[in-house]
């Protein structure tokens, strides 16, 4: 089997130092894709550029304290593809697609940070933009190879995808325009969203980020934001999911889904 979990750290020197490390020493994935890494270069080198064994590559921001996403690995890499050629996003650090190409089969694990709109309209316009450019950015993959993208997309698709959905449909996350992105994406797109397609009608156990206000996480007033998204041919090889609980490494939950090898 194939152990692929994703993870938003919510800053990398925070969620190691709640045991991360020994965590993944624990699980053993075969990979991991982190977003909100929140570090530079410099504060990565030599202290977390690898993890558990794993060699980390990375995509970070030009703004220090900002974004950053990785992909660890116990496997080399054929190529490694840092941001999508976007002027306005990868500058944001946004993008780390690692292949894995064999004479058989192209195939890629990408760890991706959707942006967040939920400070205010010039971030969500801003959330809009990257939607509008990174749906053919996906279509264009699709046609080339086989890919399983993790992420935190930031974006709720259905009624069952979080906890108070009545009051949260204007809200950043669970807007009409952003659900119907991920319905495209997973409809005429051609995706196929994983872990719904093992668990087509789980809720409460499903939310994967909880807000820090209030006492959104010890009353389960979540949402399921974090997603592995896959071309067919991956996701039906895909056989278990589980969302890991039992630590708090940040205000998101690891999401490891197995797929069998190919």
């Amino acid at each position: 089997m194939f152990k692929l979990t994703s993870l938003n750290l919510n800053g990398i020197r925070s969620a190691t130092s709640k045991g991360l490390e020994a965590w993944l020493q624990q699980a053993r994935p075969d990979c991991i894709c982190v977003q909100e890494v929140k570090a530079q270069h410099d504060d990565v080198h030599g202290k977390f550029h690898e993890l558990a064994g794993m060699q980390g590559h990375f995509h970070y921001a030009q703004k220090k304290g900002y974004s950053g996403v990785a992909v660890y690995t116990r496997h080399e890499p054929s190529d490694v593809i840092i941001g999508y050629n976007s002027p306005e996003f990868d500058a944001e650090g946004r993008y780390v697609e690692l292949r894995f190409d064999t004479p058989q089969r192209k195939m890629s694990i990408l760890s991706v940070y959707f942006p967040s709109g939920s400070s205010g309209e010039e971030r969500q316009q801003a959330k809009f933009r990257f939607l509008g450019e990174f749906y053919p950015h996906l279509q264009k993959l699709k046609s080339e190879r086989e890919f399983i993208l993790c992420g935190d997309v930031n974006i709720a698709h259905q009624q069952i995808d979080l906890k108070n959905w009545r009051s949260n449909q204007k809200n950043s996350g669970f807007t009409p325009e952003e659900r119907a992105w991920v319905t495209k994406l997973v409809g005429e797109g051609g995706l196929v969203d994983v872990y719904r397609q093992l668990h087509p009608e789980t809720t409460d156990t499903s939310y994967t980020w909880w807000s820090n206000r209030g006492q959104a996480y010890a009353n389960n007033v979540g949402w399921r934001l974090d997603y592995h998204l896959a071309t067919p041919a991956m996701a039906a090889s895909a056989r278990t999911s589980h969302i890991y609980k039992d630590q708090k490494f940040s205000d998101h939950a690891p999401i490891t889904i197995e797929y069998e090898r190919a």
